[in-house]
């Protein structure tokens, strides 16, 4: 059993994944040997007798000047299609008025530009890759104004450091059914960017490079993310909002995932675990109640339910205690806080039968703060400090005794995080909490999430924002 206490993933054969995240370690380089005793006292390195003395200083292939960036590098070979596209359908969009006094355009225009999109087709009988070549054209007015016709444009996502940001247009070779496709193989299903182009080539036989695949899946975030602004303030209207939190990483950094969950909406925001995250989804403007765990940044919430799931796991490790005090005291507790749940499921009748329970209860964590058992003394005292949200589903009956519902909406979170290791930017992070955020929405709503989606990025792609239809 001791043996256990200091085991992780570098010592035993535990997952990374099983690892302590406040106590996460750089791992040490593997080519670095360890110096003998003389080396150390005499701070040589027998490898450097053979070099020159002008190299030793050169920066090596460990140096950090040396590490190149992701993706391609600059002066590669670049890659085309292999086949020309052959397009199914062909628009033509013309210039309708003029932008300088309002006159209706003659039918007179000139070829601007053009290009093709590809989109995915969902037919009853399945799904078909078809190809739409676009015209745009331009005329002359009488004012003597020449009016272009443009693709639409919408929001710019700003990224530090990167050679070119990610704009949603019209003028792309994705359209939104396909896009949204890519997105749901890597947000629903976990499939990585090289599984998805080989799926799309060897089940639709369609080519797509990787960059447009992950270009992709960053616009449907990017166009998801306006909507989930507005989802926000439908959720301070909530009776009841459910509230958890898991880890996560940004490129090494430890984040955490939260999520906001009620009977209509899902709100997923990456961040820190300090309160100033919490009010970005639970504002001011909240007046009803909260589900929650232990976590001390919701206990300054009055009107707050504590999830008793949570305490009975506690009282659960308290009976394979070896103090036998410790064992009789966590049976205790356990028989009545499942004692609770059971009662007040009868409904009316039960909630008077209650207080036999609450006064056993009570009196059970007077005693156990009084004890010299660590942890029993930790868990009797948790309760008295937090009495009134433990029992506030006695109080009201309509409040559900355990944090059910956010611990199922983190399920795939945590098992995305040990798929991916977490995201790389606060770009792919927002990406992929606002994806998340309408697709749970849209099933609490029972409204096809992919359809809407791909609507959602049409619209964006021309500036437009359209809410999630009310249940």
């Amino acid at each position: 059993m001791y043996e256990n206490l200091n085991q992780d993933s570098s010592n035993s054969s535990r997952p990374p994944s099983s690892d302590d995240p406040f106590k996460k370690k750089d791992k040490a380089d593997p080519s670095k040997e360890s110096k003998t005793e003389d080396q150390e006292k005499d701070g040589d390195n027998p490898a450097d007798d053979d070099q020159p003395v002008e190299d030793r200083n050169a920066p090596t292939a460990s140096d950090d000047s040396q590490k190149r960036n992701a993706g391609r590098q600059p002066g590669s070979q670049g890659f085309w299609r292999a086949q020309k596209p052959k397009a199914d359908y062909i628009e033509h969009h013309h210039p309708q008025q003029c932008i300088i006094c309002e006159k209706k355009l003659a039918l007179k225009v000139s070829p601007h530009t053009g290009f093709y999109t590809y989109e995915l087709e969902r037919n009853p009988n399945g799904l078909e890759i078809t190809c739409t070549l676009h015209y745009y054209y331009s005329a002359v007015c009488e004012c003597g104004h020449d009016n272009i016709e443009q693709p639409g444009e919408g929001y710019v996502s700003i990224l530090e450091g990167r050679k070119r940001n990610i704009k949603l247009s019209e003028y792309t070779m994705v359209g939104p059914m396909l896009a949204t496709f890519i997105a749901a193989l890597n947000r629903r299903c976990g499939m990585s960017r090289n599984k998805i182009k080989e799926f799309l080539q060897n089940w639709l036989n369609f080519e797509l490079s990787i960059g447009l695949i992950c270009k992709s899946i960053r616009e449907v975030g990017i166009a998801c993310n306006p909507v989930v602004d507005e989802l926000i303030k439908e959720l301070q209207k909530e009776e009841q909002v459910h509230l958890d939190e898991t880890p996560w990483y940004q490129k090494g950094i430890f984040l955490w995932v939260w999520v906001a969950i009620s009977k209509t909406t899902a709100i997923y925001r990456i961040g820190t675990r300090k309160k100033e995250a919490l009010l970005e989804l639970i504002t001011e403007a909240f007046f009803g109640w909260l589900i929650t765990d232990g976590y001390g940044a919701y206990r300054s919430y009055s009107k707050r339910q504590r999830c008793l799931a949570h305490l009975i796991r506690k009282a659960v490790a308290l009976t394979g205690a070896v103090n036998e005090d410790a064992q009789k005291a966590g049976d205790w507790f356990l028989r009545e806080l499942r004692g609770l749940i059971k009662t007040m499921a009868q409904g009316e009748d039960g909630k008077k039968k209650c207080n036999p329970i609450l006064a056993r209860l009570k009196r059970a964590c007077n005693l156990g703060s009084k004890s010299d058992h660590a942890k029993l003394k930790a868990l009797a005292k948790e309760i008295l400090n937090d009495c009134d949200a433990v029992v506030a589903f006695v109080k009201n009956p309509g409040l559900p005794a355990t944090n059910n519902e956010a611990e199922r909406a983190l399920r795939w979170v945590v098992l995305f995080r040990k798929i991916t290791f977490g995201t790389r930017t606060t770009e792919g992070s927002l990406s992929f909490s606002a994806t998340l955020s309408i697709i749970e929405t849209c099933r609490l709503r029972n409204i096809d999430p992919w359809n809407y989606i791909a609507e959602v990025l049409a619209q964006g792609r021309k500036g437009i924002v359209i809410p999630i239809p009310a249940v």
